[in-house]
């Protein structure tokens, strides 16, 4: 069955991502506010220390999961399919190794981790315990999101949408369960987060048993060049990813050293809601990437150019809509977090958001266009344009700006980031277009 490039397979696609990937971001969204009024704002502060870690799990498993369902689109509609079966089979070796690897630094160096990440006194046992218990049930998170990957492209998008939420729901049953009635604290709030994805790979073994199903198990040799292949279509996955955990961790070393603890929480209500909005937008970046990578495997330029503009005219509907919800609502969602009702938190928590929350305009189309780029086999322009905006611009930005204009100069450093990002991206698509590189 083909992945026809018509407005209803796209529609169909890139909704059940955006509600799939919501309910991913859930994840961390319920943890805080269970966290917030459960424990307060120091376990607000320790959460957010912590995430990078959670960040950097979600981001390789992104990284194998893309790369390798990608791998798979594309010589499946060459009509390759023993080369697509090795392709998925190799990504779930390469995920089981780097699982064990995580594995062994969660339960050997959580605590260096914990103090890496900035966490003091005040908040080092919570951080630790977060850290330590994401490492450890790794597996499950990176299988859960491959398989996603794989059967979504494998045309049953529905049921990894379906994972992806029945992991949310549990994951909010098992945090009120575990931090209020058990009374169980950040421990409870990890372990409901890592048991979630359990139930999710349970619902996506029924894909496994259905006529349609062509991902098939085989004995396979590990190859370094297939990781190669793997990585090289997945890493501007696994980098926008990562780069949230990036900027998490630099903006929270440097709010320390501006307003401590309470500046770390109030950052943790902004990072949250960030959180969401960066989901809806890989939600179209991945719903959108089947069927690039198909229709990319049949050359249809046209069809092509078609996805490409839907999904540029999405993204900049939903940041349009993003922003009049936090300009209109940001009072009454940072009250969500706030249990002590602290007005510096707040005060903090409101600027930010109006600042930072002008780069989502930027970012959800410097997500999707970098997405399209990797599903066209334009790795490299994809890479380089990931890391620029995840370390080579917002390093150096957050460092001058925060330095200059305090808290003001730390929000509006990401802010710039995407603009200039998205800047670079529009003259190359621009120049690829007008030369035909890309189609």
């Amino acid at each position: 069955m083909e992945i026809r490039g018509d407005l209803k397979t796209y529609s169909k696609y890139v909704s059940l991502n955006v509600a799939g990937m919501i309910g991913t971001s859930v994840y961390i969204l319920a943890d805080t506010l269970f966290v917030a009024n459960g424990i307060g704002e120091t376990g607000i502060a320790a959460l957010n220390l912590a995430l990078p870690v959670f960040s950097l799990v979600q981001g390789l498993s992104f990284m194998l999961g893309i790369g390798g369902a990608t791998w798979y689109s594309i010589l499946r509609a060459q009509n390759k399919h023993e080369e697509a079966t090795k392709s998925y089979n190799q990504t779930l070796l390469f995920g089981a190794l780097i699982s064990f690897v995580i594995i062994l630094l969660g339960l050997f160096g959580s605590e260096s981790i914990a103090k890496l990440v900035g966490a003091n006194q005040e908040t080092f046992t919570m951080t630790n315990t977060y850290i330590k218990v994401i490492m450890v049930f790794s597996p499950f998170f990176i299988f859960n999101n491959m398989l996603i990957a794989f059967i979504r492209n494998d045309r049953n998008p529905k049921l990894a949408m379906t994972a992806m939420l029945l992991g949310s729901l549990i994951n909010i049953i098992f945090d009120y369960i575990f931090i209020f009635p058990l009374n169980m604290g950040m421990f409870g709030a990890v372990l409901a987060t890592s048991c979630a994805p359990i139930f999710g790979l349970m619902l996506m073994s029924t894909h496994f048993k259905r006529a349609e199903n062509s991902l098939r198990l085989t004995k396979i040799k590990l190859k370094l060049k297939s990781f190669w292949t793997i990585t090289k279509l997945g890493v501007s996955s696994f980098i926008s990813e990562m780069s949230s955990g990036i900027v998490m961790f630099i903006f929270n070393i440097l709010i320390l050293g501006i307003a401590g603890n309470i500046g770390v929480a109030a950052y943790g209500v902004i990072s949250n809601l960030a959180i969401i909005a960066i989901a809806i937008f890989t939600g179209v970046a991945q719903g959108i990437q089947p069927i690039i990578s198909h229709i990319f495997g049949l050359r249809n330029s046209k069809l092509l150019n078609r996805n490409l503009i839907y999904g540029l005219i999405t993204s900049l509907s939903i940041s349009v809509l993003i922003y009049l919800i936090i300009g209109m609502s940001s009072e009454q969602l940072i009250s969500f977090f706030n249990r002590d009702n602290n007005m510096i938190l707040a005060e903090i928590a409101k600027e930010g958001l109006l600042i930072y929350f002008v780069g989502m305009f930027f970012a959800g189309f410097n997500i999707i266009a970098i997405a399209c780029l990797s599903a066209m086999d334009q790795s490299g322009l994809a890479f380089r344009f990931s890391i620029l905006r995840s370390v080579i611009l917002i390093v150096p930005f957050s460092f001058v700006l925060a330095n200059s204009f305090d808290l003001t100069g730390v929000w509006a450093s990401f802010v710039l980031t995407e603009a200039i990002t998205s800047v670079l991206i529009s003259w190359q698509l621009y120049r690829s277009n007008k030369q035909r590189i890309i189609i």
